[in-house]
């Protein structure tokens, strides 16, 4: 083959210009993100019992609904939040290669089914559902600039004007509102005077219900009908109210006298909203908070661009004095990593062409492997939307190393033309020569590197998504790379490379002192290399030492799953003392924003108080922020990235903040697990027992836990120890006097918590209609005595003669997890200690301290990674299985491939050092650059063995041989590993958004890559001796008629 393009190098061109105008165009339509579609689809359930409690709405609501719900199609597991303001979330979450769309058609039927076995009042306020992910993509501010609206004006105005042109954006998951929430006809009941009235709760509900409804009236004159009509008029009458003036004329009582009650006389009526328990600030200023979130499966750049240009269109509506901010955009980090890793590639293109030309000191010869490496790297988006592929962290990562193994084809061949054309070749004649030479290592080394990523490939889950298009790509690229090694390098070669000249000048002087060097290196080499041959033990002993130190170092190194990085924001938690009002969280959340605002390093912050996105849950005692930092560019030096901003704001908060707990902490490692960063642990109550006995097995478990050296923050927002009130109704007091029960509870329940009963129309939308006492009569326990309820007898009868109340203590929310009552615990790795080593010391505490009716089980991140956790090794076999198999189909022999892989521990061990060395744990990136040590370490194996044995077939005896192999191709071997080393480079020193990512695949390959250079190509022709001699012996033991017409070895 290479002798056509030779002949016709025009031809080779052409093809290479094709194949980089393809990738170019591929490359504009193709998506960019910062992973690939990883995040498994969470179908989210959500649903209101008014007015009750948290074990309320766990056993009426969430757990009918997990009875259902348990095993649906592809579930990985269910969780459900039960809080004291009657709201219920149960959160689904399935399998990453499932469709959203039929995962959520499932979660409805599965609903549907338990439907029945719901409360009515739950089925009448109706339960929503959404696609959505762990934290909001974008936080989107809307503020009064001259606070000329007030917090319920902005968020209705969102409401009505942003979030259902928000959720027309292709992706958008779910728009959330915070703070201030939607507008609600709220009827403010004066018990006192319902009392005297002798009116009860019953009696308002069904007014209201009966007096603003939906009243069709149908037609006059319809058909069918007597002829001769000339007219058919549509009746329309007094349907649902809608002002608050409309509302206060609905009679509750006709009086005999002909005057009558109307619902003003007992009740203050106002357009207000549906709850009153989150305030919402944006930089210390009044606003309204919309958290935009992520469908799955959708591109997270492509929604933020399309949420973005939406509001510039919609602020050209906005009143005056109305304007908003994007004071968190999660979507930064994804644009400033794909920035980092081109500049890193435009960087490691410059340092691979400066090795290159010193090794080759040809500008001609140099040209020829720097025209190869874009077509090569370009070439691989060709492919890409045959693939699914996106351009993301992963597929660029494979780009960067790519450089490294692309330029080594085109070294190969350079380098063998330029020794022939010293020889005294034409151009010509040297290329066709050259070409017979390296066209079978250029082959194996392309197949080598390439079946070394098939295992990787083929790993199912979130391992096998992320791993896919990192081997993907570089296997895309070193096979375009052989053919262009094969059709445009030798073409380019015949037509650009000439015979040396000498040169003057500095140059020529540096590359002279350069050659000597060399010379005198690769002498040293060759004389090192034949004292090893003769002494084959101590070769053997060294290799052995590798292999057993690596196994060692291996079980030592700490491992983990995905590094956390600096993703340009942090998430804060408050939390005060249990049952502490709105009033005082607020003060304190004031206090926080500010020393938010002068910490260097921080631009934005956006506040909801009384809201925790750690529980999901509204409660008086807690608060929460999105810190925005600022831009990478600003924040220059360790001392702003983001694990030191959060240190300072800690620390600053522990001294400045003792009235509360407030800490700030990282997003998870990967946006969509979870609401942290860190680990997801969930404790089970598998017994059905008190929820005292979860909360008592929860703190046994969190003080152990604490005492572990590998954790740090271990912490749990559950606890049973909120100050609560409970009613406790004599029954039967309630049923001697005539009086129906559930008269008792549901006045308690609207005087209290508030009765939905009802919707309304306005603005073009559907709000509801809600019953509850005013803000002075429900302040105390005491108050419940004050209402009254109707005997069967007419007469109006207090509480107080029919119920007691006691202070108790009880949980503010429950949470579920598959099927069980459960409690989350959150924390973190201590720093010297990896994740995997934090998982496995939560499991030894949870053996040690837990009792047999209790279990466990990880969420989030953490499950992935227990998931992946032991597919190291596995994939360490398979990949060398894979690579022996290739070789040893390419040599058509089961020997030889043991001389070319048996380097290979010398490379892990030096990756494992480098590791070791920066303090880096063994995780997905780790395994990705020990893979590809394989490939790397097997390509210069395979050079000097394939001239090794070129030179036995030309009749020289094994060790010559051996010894005459590695003298020639020291110099490709040498050239290509530290083209590769120093392409590298830009990993090692990576800073900005990804960078421990870039570091960990840096440092494993450059360490690999520098301990196979300098240890391995001494081992390699002990190897190649050894393994012939061994094979040679059988073959002598073998009939004659299958002993190949190889030379035999010395003897």
């Amino acid at each position: 083959m290479a002798r056509f393009f030779i002949n016709r190098p025009i031809v080779a061109i052409v093809i290479s210009i094709i194949t980089l105008v393809g990738g170019l165009l591929a490359m504009r339509s193709l998506p960019v993100a910062q992973y690939p579609s990883i995040i498994p689809p969470q179908i989210i359930v959500s649903t209101t019992f008014t007015g009750a409690d948290a074990v309320t709405v766990e056993q009426s609501v969430a757990t009918p609904l997990e009875q259902q719900m348990n095993g649906v199609d592809n579930m990985l597991y269910m969780q459900s939040t039960n809080a004291n303001d009657g709201t219920m979330q149960l959160t689904v979450t399935f399998d990453i290669d499932t469709d959203p769309n039929i995962d959520q058609v499932n979660v409805s039927n599965r609903v549907a089914q338990a439907q029945p076995n719901l409360p009515p009042d739950v089925n009448q306020f109706g339960l929503a559902y959404r696609k959505s992910t762990g934290l909001p993509m974008l936080i989107i501010a809307l503020y009064s600039p001259h606070q000329r609206y007030d917090s319920l004006f902005l968020a209705n105005y969102a409401n009505i004007n942003i979030n259902d042109a928000l959720y027309r954006v292709r992706g958008v998951g779910e728009v959330r509102l915070f703070g201030a929430s939607d507008y609600a006809m709220r009827v403010w009941l004066k018990p006192d005077v319902l009392a005297k009235l002798g009116l009860t709760v019953p009696d308002l509900v069904r007014a209201v219900q009966q007096q603003s409804t939906v009243n069709p009236a149908g037609r006059v004159g319809a058909d069918p009908a007597p002829l001769g009509k000339e007219m058919t008029y549509t009746v329309r009458a007094q349907g649902r109210l809608e002002t608050a003036e409309e509302f206060a004329q609905i009679v509750v009582r006709s009086n005999s006298d002909g005057s009558a009650v109307r619902l003003s006389d007992v009740a203050r009526i106002e357009l207000g909203a549906l709850n009153y328990q989150q305030v919402s600030r944006v930089n210390g200023q009044p606003g309204s908070i919309v958290a935009v979130f992520q469908a799955p499966g959708s591109n997270a750049l492509d929604v933020a661009k399309g949420v973005k240009e939406m509001m510039a269109e919609l602020k050209q509506r906005f009143p005056p004095d109305l304007d908003y901010l994007v004071t968190l955009d999660t979507t930064l980090p994804v644009t400033e990593g794909i920035r980092e890793i081109s500049k890193t590639i435009l960087e490691a293109m410059l340092l691979v062409t400066l090795v290159v030309f010193m090794f080759l000191q040809n500008w001609r010869a140099t040209l020829i492997p720097i025209i190869a490496v874009p077509v090569s790297l370009i070439g691989t988006f060709a492919v890409f939307p045959l693939l699914g592929f996106s351009i993301n962290t992963l597929s660029l990562f494979g780009l960067v190393l790519a450089i490294g193994l692309v330029v080594d084809d085109a070294i190969v061949v350079v380098e063998a033309v330029e020794h022939h054309i010293e020889q005294g070749m034409s151009p010509r004649d040297a290329t066709l020569q050259a070409m017979k030479e390296v066209s079978g290592p250029v082959v194996a080394i392309a197949l080598v590197l390439s079946s070394v990523f098939v295992p990787i490939a083929f790993v199912g889950g979130i391992q096998g998504r992320l791993n896919v298009q990192f081997a993907v790509t570089i296997a895309v690229s070193v096979l375009i790379s052989a053919f262009n090694a094969l059709t445009l390098s030798p073409a380019l070669s015949a037509l650009l490379l000439r015979p040396r000249r000498p040169s003057r000048g500095p140059l020529a002087r540096f590359f002279g002192l350069f050659n000597r060097v060399f010379e005198k290196a690769t002498h040293g080499y060759v004389k090192w290399s034949h004292g090893l041959i003769r002494k084959a033990f101590i070769g053997v002993a060294i290799l052995v030492a590798f292999i057993v130190v690596d196994g060692i170092v291996g079980r030592k190194l700490p491992t983990s799953f995905i590094p956390e990085e600096d993703q340009g924001f942090l998430l804060a938690n408050v939390q005060l003392p249990a049952a502490a009002s709105l009033e005082r969280t607020d003060a304190v959340a004031r206090k926080v924003e500010a020393i938010l605002a002068k910490t260097e390093g921080v631009k934005a912050s956006s506040t909801i108080v009384g809201f925790s996105l750690l529980s999901r849950v509204s409660s008086t005692y807690n608060a929460f922020m999105f810190v925005q930092l600022k831009p990478w560019s600003e924040r220059e030096g360790a001392a702003l990235e983001a694990p030191a901003i959060l240190r300072t704001i800690n620390r600053t908060l522990a001294a400045q903040v003792p009235e509360a707990t407030a800490f700030a902490f990282s997003p998870p490692a990967i946006p969509g697990f979870g609401n942290a960063g860190g680990f997801s642990m969930w404790l089970q109550d598998r017994s059905g027992g008190s929820v005292e006995f979860l909360d008592q097995n929860v703190k046994a478990f969190l003080e152990a836990a604490r005492k572990r050296p590998e954790l740090t923050g271990v912490n749990s927002v559950f606890t049973t120890g909120i100050p609560q009130v409970y009613a406790d109704v004599d029954r039967d007091k309630v049923l001697n006097q005539g009086i129906a029960v559930g008269d008792v509870y549901q006045t308690m329940q609207t005087y209290l918590g508030g009765l939905f009963v009802n919707q309304f129309n306005r603005f073009g939308r559907q709000w509801r209609v809600f019953l509850q006492a005013e803000g002075e009569d429900r302040l105390s326990e005491q108050d419940i005595g004050q209402y009254y309820v109707r005997n069967r007898q007419g007469d109006m009868v207090p509480l107080s003669t029919l119920t007691s109340t006691r202070r108790i203590s009880g949980p503010e929310y429950t949470n579920r997890f598959n099927l069980y009552r459960a409690a989350q615990v959150l924390g973190s790795a201590a720093p010297g200690y990896s994740s995997g080593q934090a998982l496995a010391a939560l499991e030894d505490v949870a053996k040690q301290v837990l009792p047999r009716e209790m279990g466990y089980g990880f969420a989030d991140l953490s499950y992935q990674e227990k998931k992946a956790s032991g597919t190291a090794a596995p994939i360490f076999a398979l990949s060398l299985l894979f690579v022996f198999l290739i070789l040893a189909a390419l040599y058509e022999s089961w020997s030889l491939p043991f001389s070319v892989l048996l380097s290979v521990p010398v490379a892990v061990l030096g990756a494992f050092l480098g590791l070791y060395l920066r303090n880096f744990d063994l995780g997905i990136f780790a395994q990705i650059g020990l893979a590809m040590l394989i490939g790397l370490a097997a390509k210069n194996a395979i050079l000097i063995v394939e001239f090794a044995r070129d030179e036995m077939r030309k009749g020289r005896q094994l060790v010559e041989a051996a010894l005459e192999g590695a003298r020639l191709r020291l110099r490709p071997i040498l050239m290509t590993s530290f083209a590769f080393i120093f392409g590298m480079i830009p990993l090692w020193i990576a800073t900005g958004a990804g960078a421990i990512a870039r570091q960990i695949l840096g440092t494993v390959v450059i360490t690999g890559m520098l301990a196979a250079t300098a240890i391995a190509i001494f081992i390699i022709p002990v190897l190649f001796v050894l393994v012939e001699r061994f094979a040679n012996r059988r073959r002598h033991a073998q009939p004659a008629a299958q002993i190949p017409t190889e030379p035999e070895p010395a003897p």
